[in-house]
């Protein structure tokens, strides 16, 4: 089944229409929130004044201050709602502005780099993570990743550095691809996602909150905590209002410490987990709501809609508000007041009985709004490259598969991005890329490198057509020394090329990507290493590319026959005598190098010198 309907929609026009829609939104909210400020004081200074002139002068009734005063609270709640809106109108814009600045390729440094995740994936010695730019500044995952909890970065993370099976990609192409049209709630959702923390909602420790054991309180404690605290309450009236002493009160304050204090460690082990999170819970419960009103045709998009069924949203919702009361003991007009009420005792017991209720639930709510999460990402992504395209997969029992047409690199814009054609199949497994110094020999390997890694994520890739067998994928074109280690840069493309030799043995077929195979050494190891790496990593069944600026490595082509080919790119000299790069593959050796003339380029000033005659071997 094809996803690749062209879509009607222009995203750049469509999102600069949104933004002056919003920016209009907002102006009106402003000027709301700015007028009911102005009666919210003002309701509050008559309250004042009427107030002075009822108890001093007996000049107006009690009853009217007190009708200013419930003006001015009616007006705070209201303000309270004008407030977020004119929030989410703010939010709305910027979302919008981003994606401006984004179709314009302004993009870099202003998104999440996913930087925990290149250290975490360089700890674990993946295989083409930092060679494919997948993360940090600049990378991958800043320009594709919009998720708003923590758990929606790490799949989305996780789906760009595990290629996923084709039943897999299937599916996430069929939900990507009804995301792709859902403009306004794929807004709604960079909306909420803007009011989350910056490093995202935790959503670890929430499920690890969920998960630890229950402790149901006990009955009898929640029904004589309220009774206490009524009585507290009640006493303090008496004593200050109809002056009936302070013994009462005495008692009652003896009996709430005798009856919190067994219960302190308990409350304080239900309590910190969640403390301080009530806006965070209100944001993840929104987040919830917004995906639990839209219905969905794709099967994977029913099957995470489903599982977080009609409760999700209202749950976190009760247990936000919970936390929020909670956090209500700190305010300082309210603190000398909760421990009467043996606030958060009471409220700690409120809340456990809510984790023993949705805490087994969290995980699979969570889990299904990660992935829904990083689909909207990747639907993102493809709304706002319309001419990229899903690649079709292909079960290929019998050998490997890449093959595009009009194949690029997605973060080089349209009108500069150069494509070409690449074909690696059982005949056709390895390409030897020759060429000169800048000439875009890299950019051809992280270009097939990264529409693996979107294709086999499930999002769309910078081609005209791509049609690509299940694979794994290894890489080279970032292997560097470590002074801290005592590691040379050969040593360390050494370990790389054992460890991808050695994946190679397993299903399915290794795409290498081979950049300067053995630069650090001189020109004869080069040769004889770069063709034994190459012949073992044939022999085991992988496919890829190598580049080199060692003419003398594309003789391997001769010896390996049908298997491989030689292409090349190539500069030209314009008439001004400037250097220019097509970037486009040509088949056969690069006839020339161009390094002299990049140095005189560049203003390094070179005498002319004499270059001894080839040493040629016997």
């Amino acid at each position: 089944m094809s996803f690749n309907v062209q879509s009607s929609i222009d995203p750049l026009s469509e999102h600069e229409r949104r933004l002056t829609k919003r920016r209009g939104e907002e102006d009106r909210q402003e000027r709301i929130h700015r007028r009911v400020s102005q009666a919210r004081l003002t309701a509050f200074l008559a309250g004042i004044v009427l107030l002075w002139l009822a108890l001093e002068s007996r000049a107006v009734p009690i009853g009217v201050p007190a009708i200013a005063f419930v003006a001015f609270a009616g007006l705070a709640a209201f303000h309270f709602g004008i407030a977020a809106k004119l929030r989410r109108s703010k939010a709305a814009t910027e979302h919008h502005l981003s994606a401006i600045e984004r179709l314009k390729g302004r993009w870099v440094g202003k998104g999440d780099a996913g930087e925990r995740f290149a250290t975490l994936r360089e700890l674990e010695g993946h295989l083409y993570a930092a060679d494919l730019d997948l993360f940090g500044k600049g990378s991958v995952f800043e320009r594709i990743c919009f998720a708003g909890t923590a758990f929606g970065r790490e799949t989305l993370a996780n789906w760009l550095t595990k290629p996923a099976v084709i039943d897999v990609v299937r599916s996430r192409q069929a939900a990507v691809a009804e995301l792709r049209d859902k403009i306004d709630l794929r807004e709604d959702l960079a909306v909420l996602a803007r009011e989350s923390p910056s490093e995202g909602i935790d959503v670890a420790g929430l499920i690890a909150w969920g998960q630890s054991p229950f402790e149901k309180p006990p009955t009898w404690a929640r029904l004589i905590a309220p009774v206490l605290a009524v009585f507290a309450v009640l006493s303090l009236v008496a004593w200050l209002g109809f002056d009936r002493g302070g013994i009462p009160f005495a008692i009652a304050v003896v009996l709430n410490i005798a009856f919190a204090r067994p219960f302190q460690a308990r409350t304080e082990r239900v309590l910190k987990p969640v403390a301080r999170k009530a806006d965070e819970l209100l944001v993840l419960a929104a987040t919830f709501k917004r995906w639990e009103q839209d219905s969905f045709e794709s099967a994977p998009l029913q099957s995470l809609r489903g599982r977080l069924g009609s409760s999700a949203a209202s749950e976190i919702d009760r247990l936000a508000r919970l936390v929020f009361w909670v956090e209500s003991r700190r305010n300082p007009m309210f603190m000398a007041i909760a421990p009467l009420l043996l606030w958060s005792t009471q409220f700690a017991f409120a809340v456990e009985v809510r984790r023993g209720r949705i805490g087994p639930k969290i995980a699979d709510w969570l889990e299904a709004l990660g992935e829904l999460e990083a689909l909207a990402s990747l639907a993102t992504f493809a709304f706002e490259n319309p001419l990229d395209v899903f690649p079709e997969l292909v079960a290929r029992e019998d050998g490997p598969l890449f093959d595009a047409e009009g194949l690029g690199h997605p973060f080089i814009s349209l009108q500069e991005c150069t494509r070409n054609d690449v074909l690696l199949d059982p005949a056709h497994r390895l390409w030897v890329v020759s060429g000169s110094n800048m000439a875009g020999k890299s950019t051809l390997l992280r270009s097939v490198g990264v529409a693996s890694v979107l294709g086999l994520a499930g999002g769309t890739v910078r081609a005209n057509r791509l049609r690509i067998a299940p694979m794994t994928l290894g890489a080279t074109l970032r292997v560097s020394d470590s002074l801290l280690d005592g590691r040379s840069r050969f040593l360390a493309e050494l370990n790389r090329l054992k460890k991808l030799v050695e994946l190679a043995d397993t299903s399915p077929p290794l795409l290498f990507l081979l950049d300067e195979v053995f630069s650090g050494t001189n020109s004869s190891d080069r040769r004889v290493g770069a063709e034994a790496v190459v012949r073992a990593l044939l022999d085991r069944g992988g496919f890829g590319l190598i580049t080199t600026h060692d003419l003398a490595l594309t003789a391997i082509v001769d010896r390996l026959g049908p298997l491989a080919r030689n292409v090349h790119m190539l500069d030209h000299f314009d008439p001004d005598g400037s250097l220019r790069f097509d970037h486009i593959v040509r088949p056969g050796v690069v006839p020339r190098g161009n390094a002299l003339a990049l140095m005189r380029a560049v203003g390094l000033e070179l005498p002319e010198i004499e270059l001894p005659a080839p040493i040629l071997e016997e």
